[in-house]
């Protein structure tokens, strides 16, 4: 009986340790509520005053204060680090303001994060500043990128996508009142067309105008075709839909002038303000144009397409320059993109402002998309595992970067979307010669009846 029961407690105890493994494993997010959370809150709260002071986090007291410890306790004064706010659970991690001490910095906690990380037990830590004087500690207890799932409260509004989840378990944002246009790298199967569904899935719910240009015969965006308003699924259909977007976006610069009073001969570079200065009953929609496969565009064969190659990069490069006071956003994807394109490639890529590099083949794809905003950026692009499609990292001209993945969507589920909300997309008349073809959903069968008549005989 004495050998049962020890089997059984050995038993219990393997079985507990190989279910905890395997959560940790499979599960992360239910490992880190029910064991991780509690872990580690009692690693930060017992040790949180050592911790800061190996990592060289504390400063001396006040005089006073030293002055009050001698005369009370007469015991040694110690250095005191920034003082802990409430800890705050959260589904990934943990949070914390630090009122810092004087003398300190944000830079001094975010230098200590990775001392932070292994002392506290956590997948990694991040230092955001609040206030002067005062910072916040984002605790993260597993890696979320690797199975990801969206906040619920990801600010979702117009023209603003929650597209992709944040190292740090926020929501990366594609806000193009922030950011009005964007360059998306990436090689094959890196996921690209990933983060192009989530985008064009998220705007197809909103009031805004989208237009494609795709020269890959339209396989990338053709799903999508009952949201679009215009698509051009070769060079030549771009090149005639171009001139429209131009002369749209030089039809709405002269409803700002007509409204602000502003005379009809002033040059478009000196309006200041945008369509969201206008009434609401007067304000045009919103356009958003995403080109896919950029490089399409600028090869040539011949002369006559070197000409045409030349006039739709300049329009191009208008829309990017104009386009955001007129309610025009670009939204540019690519394998590679360079000045090895031609003329007219590096001054695009300097109007597109938002940068987004998913695995790419070689080092000089990552430079050119991160290289000349962020340049330690690049090696982190260069690292990303063929393993984990979608992962990818994202910088803007303010020189912060950060890696993000963007959750998984169907192509079937996109489509169907974009099929549900075909009666959200404004009606402009310019781009009414480029409304894609879409074929009529196939009429239900009907439903055959449970049994057969037999005739009445009399």
């Amino acid at each position: 009986m004495t050998d049962l029961v020890t089997v059984a407690e050995l038993g219990g105890a393997f079985a507990a340790i190989g279910g905890t493994a395997y959560l940790k494993h499979a599960h992360p997010a239910a490992y880190w509520s029910t064991v991780g959370l509690p872990v580690s809150v009692a690693r930060l709260v017992g040790s949180y005053s050592s911790t800061m002071d190996a990592c060289g986090l504390t400063v001396e007291p006040p005089r006073w204060r030293a002055l009050a410890v001698r005369a009370t306790t007469r015991r040694e004064v110690r250095p005191v680090p920034p003082r802990r706010g409430i800890i705050r659970p959260t589904s990934t991690g943990l949070r914390m303001r630090l009122r810092l001490a004087p003398g300190q910095e944000p830079a001094d906690l975010a230098a200590s994060a990775e001392r932070l990380r292994h002392a506290w037990g956590v997948h990694a830590v991040y230092v955001r500043d609040i206030k002067p004087g005062v910072v916040e500690l984002r605790l993260v207890g597993f890696d979320v990128l690797r199975k990801v799932r969206m906040p619920r409260r990801a600010g979702a509004d117009l023209l603003r996508v929650p597209v992709a989840l944040r190292e740090d378990a926020t929501a990366f944002v594609r806000d193009y009142r922030a950011v009005p246009h964007e360059l998306v790298l990436g090689a094959t199967l890196s996921g690209k067309s990933m983060y192009l569904r989530n985008l064009i899935a998220g705007l197809a719910a909103q009031p805004v105008v989208l237009v494609g240009i795709d020269c890959k015969r339209g396989v990338e965006l053709s799903p999508f075709a009952a949201r679009l308003s215009a698509l051009a699924t070769d060079p030549e259909q771009a090149a005639e839909l171009l001139p429209v977007l131009v002369k749209e976006m030089e039809d709405r610069y002269d409803l700002i002038k007509a409204r602000q009073g502003t005379a009809p001969d002033t040059p478009n570079e000196l309006i200041t303000s945008d369509i969201w200065g206008l009434p609401e009953d007067e304000r045009p929609s919103p356009v958003v144009l995403f080109v896919d496969e950029v490089a399409e565009l600028f090869l040539v064969a011949t002369r006559k397409e070197e000409e045409r190659r030349d006039e739709m990069v300049t329009h191009l490069i208008r829309l990017a320059q104009l386009g955001r006071a007129a309610g025009i956003y670009l939204e540019v994807c690519g394998q590679r993109f360079g000045a090895e394109l031609g003329k007219g490639a590096t001054m695009l890529r300097a109007q597109l402002t938002g940068r987004v590099s998913h695995r790419v083949n070689d080092e000089a794809s990552a430079k050119m998309a991160l290289g000349d905003i962020a340049p330690e950026a690049v090696s982190a692009a260069c690292s990303i595992p063929a393993e984990r499609p979608g992962l990818a990292v994202a910088g803007d001209t303010s020189g912060g970067w950060s890696r993000i993945r963007t959750p998984y969507i169907s192509l079937a589920d996109a489509a169907a979307t974009c099929r549900g909300t075909a009666h959200l997309a404004p009606d402009v008349a310019a781009l009414s010669p480029f409304k894609p073809y879409v074929p009529p959903a196939p009429a239900a069968k009907p439903a055959e009846p449970l049994g057969h008549p037999r005739p009445v005989v009399e």
